[in-house]
Parts: C-alpha cells; structure tokens; sequence
C-alpha cells in the first residue's frame, strides 16, 4: 500500500474512533448544565462514557459510520486523480479493518457493496490551494443526522418566514424541531444562506468543518449563530429527544451569492458524533489532527 492510502486510512480511523477534542467538550460543558440526575444528564454521561472507551479501544463511536466525505485542497499541478484513487483505497482498507461499517448500497435494489465505495462515494471536493502542503479533511456523515436536514424556499408563508436573517432563523428553528431527537441530538447546525439548490447544501455541509468553538468573522453573523443556538435551545428537545436545556451545541452559517429570483437556505445537521479529521502533508511528511 502506498504511503498516502496508508496515510488516509489513519485519517478515516481517526474520524471514525477519537471524537474531536473541540465537541467533546461542547458535551461536557452541555452535561454539566443540566439538572443533576435528569435523564439529559445521564443520556450526556452515557455519550461521554462511550467516547472515551471509543478512543481507548480504537472502535467505532458509533455503529453507523456513515458515508465518508473527502475535501481535498492541494497546489496547482497536484495529480488529484492519483489522489481520489489512494483515497478510494484507503476506504476500503478502513472497512477491510472495521473502521467503517459498509454503508453505500445500490439506489434502487439496495445492494451493498461491502467497501463504502460506489457510484459518486466516497464524496470528494477538490480545491485549488495557494500553499505546497496536501490538505484532506475527512467527514463522516450518518444517515439519521442526513435525514433530517432541510431546504427552505424564502419567503415561506408556512412559517411567516421573509427574506431577512429573521426568517433564516424562523426556517432553522423549524427544521430543528421538526428533527426533534431524530438527529441524535444534541448536533451541530451547518447553514447556508443563498446559492443554488445544490450549492446551498453544500455550503451547508462545508460549515460543518469549522471547529465547534470558533468565532464566525463576520460579526453579523456571529451574532446570529450565538441567538441561533439559544433559540434552538429553548425548544427544549434536549439529548437524544429525552428532553432538557442541550438540543443544539452549534450552528455554523455562511452565505452564498444567489440568483435574484431564488433565497434557498439549506441545513445539514450533524449528530453529537460529528466526526471529522484532517490530513496535513507537508515536505513528505504528514501530521492528522
């Protein structure tokens, strides 16, 4: 095996296995606010619990591991077709060992292909970067926190929801609810504002990426990411739809430019397990993080 399809499947078991250090203490800080002895609380105990034995075992956080999803950056020149193959390898070695459940099945007879690997998956984004160094960000995305995201068309008179921020965060406080525990709540609220359909979710899904402590640049939507999460919050959906203060350790919002006639907003909802890692490589060697 080639030294970057070995690189990637440590990357695939990183995700897989050992939560980030940045969510993992977003669910502590939830754990601690809830009412001591409430099923929120031990619902948090129990997530928490399995985290760690997940990282000392080197086992999957969750039995499902998703689908896997590749943003690849790299320098002008880079031979992305030799990287999309190593990658492709990689995720088959990391179902070979039992990093990865197989998942992807064929659309219409439900055949699985036993290596998470098919028409279109593994999914790749490639990017043109300005430095030397290989950048892969890997992201698995399970079907439950997938089934719950959402698309909206504003203005949507459904939800009194207009063209402004207000009805963005009348439509997100909507899909949340509409999710209740179903997205393995408590999750992270990937957001877009604008583009086309298919851009918009995935401007949504590229949110995802930012680490859950992180401060958006641009201080409008700072604001409203911070008012997001507290009124997501308030419904009081709470951990894994039992009920309590945590629905939501996130929201993550950026915006697309769009056509005149068209406001999409799109939602990717990420569970509590929201697993993601990151390849840097650099002068030969590479650092996953």
């Amino acid at each position: 095996m080639s030294q970057f399809r070995e690189w990637g499947v440590e990357l695939i078991k990183k995700a897989a296995t050992d939560l980030p250090a940045d969510v993992e203490s977003a669910l502590k800080r939830s754990r601690d606010s809830e009412v001591p002895g409430s099923t929120a609380q031990n619902v948090l105990d129990n997530i928490l619990t399995n985290i760690a034995l997940a990282r000392a075992e080197s086992t999957p956080l969750c039995q499902d591991t998703g689908l896997v999803n590749f943003f690849v950056t790299a320098p002008s020149g880079t031979d992305f077709e030799a990287l999309k193959g190593d990658l492709i390898a990689a995720t088959r070695e990391a179902t070979k060992r039992g990093y990865l459940r197989p998942n992807v099945v064929q659309a219409l007879t439900g055949k699985n292909t036993g290596d998470n690997v098919g028409e279109n998956l593994p999914y790749f984004l490639f990017e043109v970067g300005q430095g030397p160094e290989i950048i892969v960000n890997v992201m698995l995305k399970g079907g439950g926190s997938e089934n719950v995201g959402a698309q909206y068309r504003l203005p949507d008179a459904r939800i009194n929801a207009g063209r402004d921020l207000q009805g963005v965060e009348r439509a997100m406080i909507d899909a949340v609810f509409n999710a209740q525990g179903f997205g393995c709540a408590p999750g992270v609220l990937g957001v877009c504002i604008g583009g086309d359909r298919a851009g918009s979710f995935m401007g949504a899904k590229k949110q995802l990426l930012r680490p859950i402590d992180d401060v958006n640049p641009d201080p409008e939507l700072a604001a409203f990411e911070a008012r997001l999460v507290e009124q997501c919050n308030k419904l009081g959906i709470g951990p894994m739809g039992f009920g309590g203060k945590n629905s939501v350790l996130a929201a993550k919002v950026g915006w697309l430019h769009r056509h005149t006639a068209c406001f999409y907003v799109s939602l990717t909802y990420m569970c509590w397990a929201n697993r993601r890692a990151k390849l840097i490589v650099a002068d030969g060697k590479a650092t996953i993080v």
